[in-house]
């Protein structure tokens, strides 16, 4: 009779260990499910981007510097990982983050800045990393400087108002080109006016975005459109074009950086001339020639 009790007890603390163990298992089970609903949760919560590269440069040149701001961004994993806050001249030739780091950028110098400008850049850059959310800072009233950042004294409202405009706009693809600075000129100065023709084209985000056709002369002196914008190369006055050199040269440049082809253009039957951009008169096949010299560098 003992012996059966002893079994039946033995029976019965196995039955609740069973159940102790069953119900430990759920806990753990509902626990582990409930950590990763508040991981899924919490990521979910984090991916605020899809992810992928992301560009937005401002519409013009600034009239007042000469510089057209640009914003590139990289997400992964719904997190922005990278920000290059950069810029491109008017004259084309290296973007404003190099040049400032190799010291051609003199605003501590002559401008009193606090450091110079690509120093600035990347401390900005880094609160844009920090924050996630290009919205999430405060201006100053003029709305262009800010106190929020510390050992920044530029402007910053550009950055953010590209970035969020960037990410607003969505993943893109970039274009054709290397990014970079490229140069090309003819090999000889024109025996009749002494000019040589130059062609500077900056390429961001794989897009040309600014080209400089200009001259120099073989007695040295101003440059064509400096020559030009003084009125001392007078193609109006005394050949009875139909605008100044600087002009034209400005709508040419502005048809390339629209094709983002310097192939993309038909000549006239003396291949110099063109009938494909409105108001240009000038010759203008030795630009495009140079812009495809110097792009293969680009490909």
């Amino acid at each position: 009779m003992k012996k059966n009790l002893f079994k039946l007890g033995l029976i019965v603390v196995l039955l609740v260990a069973m159940v102790a163990g069953c119900s430990s298992n759920n806990a753990t089970t509902d626990a582990n499910n409930s950590a990763n609903e508040a991981v899924e949760s919490n990521t979910t919560e984090e991916a605020k981007y899809a992810d992928g590269l992301y560009f937005a440069i401002e519409d013009a040149f600034s009239e007042e510097n000469g510089w057209k701001q640009s914003v590139t961004i990289e997400v992964e994993g719904g997190l922005i990982t990278t920000v290059n806050w950069d810029g491109v001249s008017i004259n084309a030739g290296m973007n404003k983050k190099a040049l400032s780091e190799a010291g051609l950028y003199n605003m501590v110098e002559y401008g009193g800045a606090v450091a110079p400008w690509f120093e600035q850049a990347i401390v900005v850059e880094a609160y844009l990393l920090e924050s996630q959310d290009p919205t999430a800072i405060q201006y100053q009233e003029d709305n262009y400087h800010t106190d929020a950042i510390t050992g920044v004294s530029i402007g910053v409202s550009p950055m953010f108002k590209l970035a969020e405009q960037a990410l607003a706009n969505g993943p893109q693809e970039p274009g054709p080109y290397k990014d970079g600075a490229y140069h090309a000129e003819e090999a000889d100065f024109a025996e009749e006016s002494g000019f040589k023709a130059t062609l500077d084209i900056t390429v961001m985000f794989g897009n040309i975005e600014s080209v400089n056709w200009n001259g120099i002369h073989i007695d040295g002196g101003d440059d064509k459109k400096t020559l030009s914008a003084n009125g001392e190369y007078g193609m109006v006055a005394n050949g009875g074009a139909v605008a100044s050199w600087l002009d034209q040269a400005k709508l040419a440049e502005a048809y390339l950086l629209e094709s983002q082809d310097p192939t993309a253009i038909e000549y006239q039957s003396d291949n110099y001339h063109t009938d494909a951009i409105s108001g240009v008169s000038i010759g203008v096949s030795p630009m495009f020639m140079l812009a495809e010299e110097a792009l293969k560098e680009a490909r």
